[in-house]
């Protein structure tokens, strides 16, 4: 799992002097991490009491986007399917892979602006992040849909003799069409029970067309067979047939329907295509813009927090300020958060 620590450090003289002194601690002793330069901005600070309040409301920004992040990730592998092995080569941030956009992090200064209030960057990011999480529901539903539809016909298409449409193992010529009289109806035989039918199946109702019965089509474990017989024996022959566990299709040869099906496969199929490559490219630009906003947000937590740190420090020794309770809580120098690029940890 690729994991990140994003720490701030009270300064020494100079930020240099800071980063010799965790390089000597975490990297050239006992080498137990890999450290590089993570760069915040000057940003307008703000009163105290605006920064707690932001505090709580960046938790749970940071919190949302990475479940957005995530979804949209997921989503990816979901679409992709069968080339689920391609999903990391998408899940790109501004166009590179997402540990090096961590490391060699730089402000966009273009998004969010640093002139503007910590408040409203996070706001800018929150209505950004929304608006992804909305059009991805609108886009997933509208191809889920889709997906679904065309997987219910192809599902028709498949499975067993007794389940499976039949349109496209029949012909016209196994049917006698058009009669007033005699009708011909389909059935499935397990494949140890031939040998019964051909003996039987004349003789399960009254007015059965003899040698009238034809071997269609037949899987793993049955064969569909035709039988001719008059139309008043129908309900007959079916009785007896279950009772010889042979089992009567309700099928009727209709071409305009047998049509009709088989343009509605070609069309969705022919939909899905066309989705795909169009939803692909939205899930890679609002995967990498989600992301992106998601290490402004970790930014601008930290930058938020190290400030708090170094005045409740300094102020918790002189004073306490009503409704902070400055003095029951515990505060540390130095602030650090996780971020966990780890994003197809997820059952694909």
């Amino acid at each position: 799992m690729t994991e990140f620590w994003l720490i701030s450090a009270p300064g020494d003289k100079t930020c240099q002097q800071t980063w010799d002194k965790i390089m000597a601690a975490t990297t050239r002793t006992n080498n137990l991490s890999t450290n590089h330069k993570f760069n915040i901005p000057d940003l307008k600070v703000g009163t105290l009491d605006v920064l707690v309040g932001l505090s709580d409301e960046l938790a749970k920004l940071d919190s949302f986007v990475e479940g957005v992040v995530k979804k949209v990730a997921q989503y990816m592998a979901d679409v992709l399917e069968d080339s689920r092995d391609k999903v990391q080569e998408n899940l790109l941030a501004n166009g590179v892979d997402l540990v090096t956009y961590i490391t060699r992090f730089q402000w966009d200064m273009a998004k969010y602006p640093i002139k503007q209030s910590l408040k409203n960057i996070s706001e800018i990011i929150s209505k950004q992040v929304t608006q992804i999480d909305n059009d991805l529901k609108t886009r997933a539903s509208a191809y889920n849909n889709l997906k679904g539809n065309l997987q219910n016909l192809e599902r028709k298409n498949a499975g067993s003799l007794l389940t499976r449409s039949l349109a496209d193992i029949v012909k016209k010529d196994d049917f006698v069409l058009d009669s007033e009289y005699l009708i011909t109806l389909l059935v499935v035989v397990p494949k140890t029970g031939y040998s019964d039918w051909q003996k039987a199946y004349e003789t399960l109702a009254e007015m059965v067309v003899p040698r009238s019965s034809h071997l269609l089509f037949e899987d793993s474990d049955s064969g569909l067979f035709s039988v001719t017989l008059f139309r008043k024996a129908i309900d007959d022959f079916k009785h007896k047939a279950r009772e010889n566990k042979f089992t009567v299709r309700d099928f009727q040869y209709n071409e305009e329907e047998m049509k009709a099906d088989k343009e509605e496969m070609t069309r969705l199929s022919t939909d899905k295509k066309k989705q795909f490559g169009p939803l692909v490219r939205w899930l890679k630009v609002n995967f990498s813009e989600a992301f992106i906003a998601w290490i402004h947000i970790k930014a601008l937590r930290v930058f938020v927090e190290s400030v708090l740190s170094l005045n409740i420090l300094s102020l918790k020794s002189a004073m306490d300020i009503p409704g902070l309770n400055l003095s029951q809580q515990e505060y540390y120098p130095y602030v650090y958060y996780k971020i966990d690029c780890n994003l197809l940890d997820f059952k694909v």
